[in-house]
């Protein structure tokens, strides 16, 4: 049984559609992960996910509960769904203990005292109990926060731009961590975040919203390499969209020559259509006659992204190790190398 599962979700504030017929499902222990543009609708749904916006059409599920549905609004403290915002919000009068200790009203004396000291432990922060969150880092707010969090056992984790205030060295490590701590404590969880990185290094399955819509729901590797849609390709990570025309079932005239691979049984000889390009589909090649000329380009440490115009003017990114240093202006070898063909019909 999953324990979230949205069918054809909708939200309105008066004659405004914020989300608009949206439909996923996580299992216990998933996460899932919501990104789009701001304005798209993303915390306007887990806000409703929690309680504290009612849906106009559809349903929510918690487990075997229905937490929402057009006139029903379970109340969100009866939801058992927790909650991580982006500004942590502890308690300044509080030890790390008390924080996290304070969600568990109810629970006897030994029970609380027996369950923070196991959330410390978990988040890393033994012996850190009596601290007040103005003794602790960044990082070490967000692990109380998080233990604040998970202390009740919640059936749903909601997590709102959580990293946002940190680096983005810190933001990498934190999401690594925070997915080994929800991992351990099997929650399921779904997180909104505006960083693509951040939702590839968490989420088992990603979202796409924008306008309202669900544009695509699907895991990592699915997304980044069979985006459903133009909105989806262009949207998720670094790529180019060329003009190509189809020649055949296995054919594709290209600015960077004619391409071989399996093209969607939908189209037909002539049809013209957008090819996904991404990064690491250009590669480096000295050797090889296709050229191309650095507009722009940025170094990363280990490698540069190249920005490079082609023949006809069209640009296309390259992801190469940062040893080949080719100065702006300079004609560069590269080869494509894409293991399948992603198109879209440019009349769409």
């Amino acid at each position: 049984m999953a324990q979230l599962d949205l069918a054809g979700v909708c939200v309105r504030y008066g004659a405004t559609v914020a989300v608009d017929g949206i439909s996923f499902s996580l299992e216990e222990g998933e996460i899932g992960c919501l990104v789009g543009p701001s304005g798209c609708g993303k915390t306007s749904l887990l806000r409703a996910i929690a309680g504290f916006e009612p849906v106009a059409n559809g349903s929510i599920m918690l487990a075997d509960t229905m937490a929402s549905a057009p006139c029903w609004n379970l109340a969100p403290h009866r939801r058992s769904v927790g909650m991580l915002f982006q500004d942590f919000a502890l308690f300044p009068h509080l030890s790390a203990a008390g924080n996290i200790a304070f969600g568990l009203r109810g629970w006897g004396k030994r029970a609380i005292s027996e369950r923070v000291e196991e959330l410390l432990a978990l988040v890393g922060l033994e012996g850190m109990g009596p601290r007040y969150p103005h003794e602790l880092s960044g990082g070490q707010q967000q692990r109380v926060a998080l233990a604040r969090a998970l202390a009740p056992r919640p059936r749903v984790l909601l997590l709102d731009e959580p990293f946002s205030s940190q680096d983005i060295e810190r933001r990498a490590q934190l999401a690594q961590e925070v997915r080994q701590i929800l991992r351990r404590e099997h929650v399921t969880a779904l997180l909104v975040t505006h960083d693509q990185n951040e939702a590839f290094a968490m989420a088992d399955h990603i979202g796409v919203m924008n306008h309202g819509h669900l544009h695509q729901w699907a895991d990592p590797y699915a997304l980044y390499h069979e985006p459903a849609d133009l909105f989806v390709a262009d949207f998720i990570g670094h790529g180019a969209l060329l003009a190509a025309e189809v020649r055949d079932a296995e054919q594709l005239e290209t600015p960077l020559g004619t391409l071989h691979g399996r093209i969607p049984t939908h189209f037909r000889h002539g049809d013209a259509v957008y090819l996904l390009v991404r990064p690491d589909d250009i590669l480096h090649d000295d050797t090889s006659e296709q050229r191309a000329t650095v507009v722009n380009r940025t170094f990363r440490g280990a490698d540069f992204l190249y920005t490079l115009a082609l023949d006809d003017g069209e640009e296309v990114l390259c992801l190469s190790p940062s040893h080949h240093d080719h100065p702006i202006g300079e004609r560069m070898g590269i080869r494509l190398e894409i293991e399948h063909l992603v198109v879209f019909d440019r009349a769409a």
